[in-house]
């Protein structure tokens, strides 16, 4: 019986029943809250219940600012019996579409017999308000069923409809409608049109319609300039605002914030500087300042856009994203995580580009804690689900390092996609996993995703990073079937891969099969014969690149500068130090440090200080790092000292790379004090879990004469590589502990540690010094047969001294005749030192005249001669000799010996 009253409602009182649905609606949401709104829910009713006429009702609908009153509106017009009036449903529907309620606007629609062209516009708009897009248009064909005219209002909404449904052959039959209408001319029409074309990607059709209408408004002119920015003719942007201030339209808060996109891709400096005066004449800051701040930092004046961030008066969460995502873009990863500890103290809250910022920057400086401290917050502010903001969690922690850490995050991600793989597979690469790397990679595989270009490029240089060509070339493969080696990244990321791995044939013929190339592949190209091949092919390629046409950049010059340090080619060197400040690369950091580098190394010490001290300012490390080689190549092991010491009064941090640089001074000239300091730094900035770091400490205090804190360090190592375990080897070895070195060498085999030519070298120098003759010949042929290490000079050399020191000359010549390849003068140096030890003339005099074959301007080894003279009593011969050294313009250096007394100084001898 209730039911069957309920029906009879419906359909003789449509209106009531639809506020009968939403009483029982709003009933169930308001009962908890009832008690607390009693009083102000009763002072509504009160101003409803004054409402007199239709346009009361609507000003009290269009101010309704919750749900519950407009149930309350809703309930007063049926009973007041102004249900009818078509203008008061309208902004019934349009309300209850601002709560997202479009059921009930619907029905609310519905509950009207014949729903004139404005109700039908409202429940349009209500649908498209509501992203319900697909229904807005279907609403609009039953319009048109139902035999009425759509009016300008109505196109204006279906053709946003249209957009949100990115439904593209739609809008184009609306716009043939309109067409047949004649309201094209209409500028909301046409600004309908000009957006919907434009966020379809329809640029062109767009412009016509743009072009065409007679007036425009700025809405207009706003719409056009937003899509060119978001479309690859960026300079259209530029060319409409231009065009727009000509026609005497003034640019608007929005104008500027359409046109920024397109100035920052363009990375155009003076456009941005104009867009800034503009504001600052118009006094047009607040929204558009983070704008400001956006352009800036993509044109890369990232101090200007921290100018403009501190004037910021009203910094908001969006105004410190902007910022620090503009640091990250330009790779200041410190100064995110300053601003980020600044938040902390102003309790300002982060938003998801904050965090995926910060995160970033921890990630790039390795800094877990800051990482975790991040994540944390994530997690406390309930972002942690959202993809963007769970993959770079998980990247930081395999760049940190933590790779179970990270593999376990990743592994709990619902819904991870292709974009959170390939970052973690990006990261674990960057992090230095390619093993890993690879073996992700096949998991993602298996669990049914293909990877695309970015996954690809990681997955190259995986195999790159452990010249693993077989599997590299299984990638190139899948890459050319999957049609995506025409992508100018993967087929840079491949000539890297296939010149790391030496395969200079395969690198060349897909450089020489690729019709477009950048300067990147280029430069990859040049950069990998540099390193990896032959330097002189280096400089092959850079005559093709200017054959070319394209400008060489400062990648191509630090390739090249590289190519003249390895040929020791100093002229070179110099004529492309003239081409970088020709074509203005003269104060680019990685030009200038690969110019001092190679000056350093070939010779011209002056020329590198030069540039150092030319620089300014002088707070780049890499600088320091440099010049501190640069004087260690040049046997100035004291300036490298100095160097490192005025660097910590200039306030630069050191990194690992000077810590790592400067250990081998300190080694050089045996000051334990200086590198016990540096030990101490390199505790305090948290490099003593890196590997090179501590390698270098092994060895510093090995030649300090400080063996027990090598083997303390050697044993506190968590990850030893082959360099930790030669090192160790070395001190023994220095230090005459061939036991020891022994012992070491045995314990590397029964652990598996692979052993290389400079692990023989080590525990055969121990033996010489030892004179343990047996032991180093058994060691001499393992290293032949069992581990199939070849020999080399400074092997056979060893061996030849261990020998000669013994007197056994007949097995050293012996030896020395196996050799599959003429001995050098390392090698006769050390037979004519046994010849020099046991007085051997005889054999002494023979080995001269091989030595002066191969160094006829070394005069050591007039002296040694000389000396076995002296030791056996022919004074004569002895003084002939020395004297031969002087008429032949030969100098000695004078032997040198370092002792500290207040300060390092050299004791120097003649002798």
């Amino acid at each position: 019986m209730k039911n069957m009253i309920l029906r009879m409602i419906k359909r003789r009182h449509p209106l009531h029943w639809t506020y009968c649905t939403v009483a029982r609606t709003v009933s169930e949401i308001s009962t908890s809250s009832a008690t607390k709104s009693l009083q102000k829910g009763n002072q509504y009713v009160q101003l409803i219940r004054s409402c007199k006429d239709c346009n009361q009702y609507v000003q009290l609908v269009r101010s309704c600012k919750d749900f519950k009153s407009l149930f309350q509106i809703h309930g007063r017009l049926v009973v007041s019996d102004l249900q009818n009036y078509h203008s008061i449903i309208a902004h019934l529907i349009n309300a209850y579409a601002l709560f997202h309620e479009c059921g009930l606007a619907r029905r609310t629609f519905d509950s009207v017999a014949n729903p004139t062209v404005i109700l039908w516009n409202s429940i349009i708009r209500a649908y498209s308000k509501s992203n319900r897009f697909q229904e807005a248009i279907k609403m609009y064909h039953s319009m048109l069923e139902n035999g009425l005219e759509p009016d300008k209002y109505t196109f204006t909404f279906v053709l946003k409809a249209c957009t949100g449904a990115l439904d593209f052959h739609e809008g184009v039959a609306i716009h043939k409608e309109i067409a047949s209408k004649h309201l094209e001319c209409d500028v909301f029409i046409g600004t309908g049109l000009v957006d919907m074309y434009c966020k379809l990607g329809h640029l062109d059709s767009a412009r016509k319609v743009f072009d065409k209408m007679p007036k425009k408004d700025i809405t207009s002119w706003n719409a056009m300039i937003a899509g060119s920015s978001q479309s690859s003719d960026l300079c259209q942007a530029l060319e409409i605002f231009r065009s727009m201030q000509m026609e005497g339209f003034e640019p608007d808060s929005v104008s500027l914030l359409n046109l920024a996109p397109a100035v920052s891709k363009l990375a155009d400096v003076n456009a941005c500087k104009s867009i800034h005066a503009y504001v600052v004449r118009r006094s047009m800051f607040g929204s558009v300042s983070n704008s400001l701040i956006d352009m800036y930092s993509k044109c890369g004046k990232v101090n200007v856009a921290r100018q403009i961030f501190d004037q910021t008066q009203v910094q908001d969460d969006v105004t410190w994203a902007t910022m620090m995502a503009g640091y990250v873009h330009n790779g200041y990863f410190l100064e995110v995580l300053q601003l980020l500890h600044k938040m902390k103290q102003k309790d300002t809250k982060m938003n998801k580009v904050a965090i995926v910022s910060a995160l970033l920057a921890a990630a790039e400086m390795r800094d877990i804690e800051k990482g975790k401290e991040v994540h944390d917050y994530a997690l406390h502010q309930g972002v942690i689900s959202d993809i963007t903001v769970a993959t770079p969690i998980v990247s930081m922690y395999a760049k940190c390092g933590d790779l179970k850490k990270a593999k376990t995050l990743f592994l709990s991600l619902w819904g991870r996609d292709l974009v959170a793989w390939s970052s973690f597979l990006s990261a674990v690469v960057q992090a230095g996993y390619p093993t890993e790397a690879l073996t992700i990679f096949r998991d993602m595989q298996h669990e049914g995703f293909k990877p695309d270009h970015v996954t690809l490029t990681s997955v190259i240089s995986a195999c790159a990073e452990i010249s693993y060509l077989r599997f590299g070339k299984s990638v190139h493969s899948f890459a050319v079937k999957a049609d995506m080696d025409s992508d100018i990244s993967t087929v840079t990321t491949l000539i890297s891969m296939y010149t790391r791995c030496e395969a200079f044939t395969h690198a060349m013929a897909l450089f020489n099969r690729v019709d477009y190339k950048d300067i990147v592949t280029w430069n990859t190209l040049i950069n990998g014969f540099t390193r990896y091949g032959d330097p002189c092919d280096a400089l092959q390629m850079f005559c093709r690149l200017q054959l070319s046409g394209i400008q060489p950049n400062g990648g191509t010059i630090v390739g090249l500068v590289s190519s003249c340090t390895l040929l020791a080619d100093q002229d070179l060197g110099m004529c492309f130090h003239g081409i970088s400040n020709k074509i203005g690369f003269e104060s680019d950091t990685h030009v200038r440090v690969a110019l001092m580098d190679m000056y350093a190394k070939c010779g011209g010490l002056c020329s590198a200080e030069a540039l150092f001290y030319s620089a300014k300012p002088l707070k780049d490390e890499v600088f320091w790092n440099v010049m501190i080689s640069g004087y260690l190549h040049n046997r100035c092991a004291n300036k490298s000292i100095s160097t490192f010491n005025r660097m910590k009064l200039e306030n630069v941090k050191p990194n690992l790379v000077t810590f790592v640089t400067i250990l081998p001074a300190v080694s050089s000239l045996s000051m334990l004090k200086e590198g016990m300091a540096v030990h101490a730094r390199v505790i305090q900035m948290g490099f003593m879990s890196n590997t090179l770091a501590a390698n270098g400490i092994i060895d510093m205090y090995a030649k300090c004469g400080q063996l027990i804190y090598s083997e303390k360090c050697f044993h506190e190592m968590e990850n030893r590589d082959i360099v930790s375990w030669n090192s160790m080897l070395s001190g023994y070895a220095i230090h005459g502990q061939a036991d020891r070195a022994i012992s070491l060498f045995s314990l590397m085999k029964e652990t598996c540690v692979q052993l290389d030519s400079v692990s023989y070298i080590s525990v055969l120098s121990a033996c010489r010094h030892a004179g343990l003759v047996e032991e180093g010949m058994d060691i001499f042929q393992t290293m032949c047969e069992e581990h199939h290490v070849e020999p080399n000079m400074e092997h056979y050399a060893c061996m030849v001294d261990l020998l000669g020191r013994a007197g056994l000359f007949d097995e050293a010549l012996s030896l020395i005749g196996k050799m599959p390849k003429e001995p050098n003068a390392d090698v006769w140096g050390a037979l004519l030192g046994a010849c020099r030890m046991h007085s051997n003339v005889k054999l002494g005099e023979v080995v001269l005249r091989k030595l002066l074959s191969l160094e006829p301007r070394n005069p050591v080894h007039f002296v040694v001669l000389s000396d076995i003279y002296a030791e056996c009593g022919r004074w004569t011969d002895a003084r002939t000799i020395r004297s031969n050294i002087s008429d032949h313009g030969l100098t000695k250096s004078p032997g040198c010996s370092w002792f500290e007394l207040h300060k390092p100084g050299p004791f120097l001898s003649d002798l």
